[in-house]
């Protein structure tokens, strides 16, 4: 039994989040039916990070197992079979075959969209937000965040997580064009915790609390002291990074 994996990017408001939730369409179905379909029999997928509804992805990355040999235009046939707001851009072999798509992620980078002039272009790609941020308060609370480890206070509270101890490698504002973008970059991230980062964040941008206040709610540890409510659409799953040697690529990109 051989481990592949897909990576895939997808449009987050054209599914109900990526994990499988019966029937309705999430991401990680529309690749099981589409595996299954190619190989005429039920197939399983996992996926590396779960995305909530709404939310994008450029880069995630699903395993699945099987006997067969993969057929050379199987990336192909996939994509022709799958919903539009989906597409398989590489499959990958796993060099050992417990390779775990979720649990052998090192690095995984999200980064949130914000515009402030109306743009129909950007309707569902991006938070409209047409209201002052003060620069300076934004670059203070991202370096803040660098200097912690514990995200409680930025986890939902049905995110079930066993810790919640996060490294954050990155993290930083910058322009790009006419929009703002929160880059975050981590070895694991908590149910909502990007959200949350990004909306309690602009809520010291604006002034509605201080840089203490937000210093207090991170070692508070208290998701009802956080803020989480910015849309989903503005978020993207950017990128996972594994281990050297742990994955070879054998079609697409």
């Amino acid at each position: 039994m051989a481990r592949y994996v897909l990576e895939v990017m997808y449009d987050g408001t054209k599914f109900h989040g990526s994990q499988v939730q019966g029937t309705i369409p999430t991401v990680q179905l529309s690749l099981n039916n589409a595996l299954s379909t190619l190989f005429r029999i039920p197939m399983q997928t996992l996926g590396a990070s779960r995305t909530d509804e709404g939310v994008h992805a450029l880069c995630n990355f699903y395993q699945f197992d099987t006997e067969d040999v993969l057929p050379q235009d199987l990336l192909y046939k996939c994509n022709a079979i799958l919903p539009s707001g989906i597409a398989i851009k590489k499959i990958w072999k796993a060099v050992n075959p417990d390779f775990n798509t979720r649990f052998d992620a090192i690095g995984r980078q999200y980064r949130y969209r914000i515009y402030t002039k109306k743009n129909p272009f950007l309707a569902g790609r991006a938070m409209f937000y047409p209201f002052h941020l003060e620069p300076e308060l934004l670059h203070e609370t991202a370096a803040i965040i660098k200097k912690y480890d514990h995200f409680e206070a930025f986890a939902k509270r049905n995110a079930q997580a066993k810790t919640f101890d996060c490294t954050i490698h990155q993290s930083y504002w910058e322009y790009s064009d006419a929009e703002l973008h929160y880059v975050v970059e981590a070895n694991r991230f908590l149910r909502g915790m990007v959200r949350g980062l990004v909306c309690t964040q602009i809520q010291a941008a604006r002034g509605k609390i201080t840089v203490p206040d937000f210093r207090k709610i991170i070692e508070g540890r208290d998701c009802t002291k956080a803020f989480f409510n910015v849309p989903g659409h503005g978020l993207y799953l950017e990128n996972i990074v594994y281990p050297a040697g742990m994955l070879v690529g054998i079609g697409g990109e």
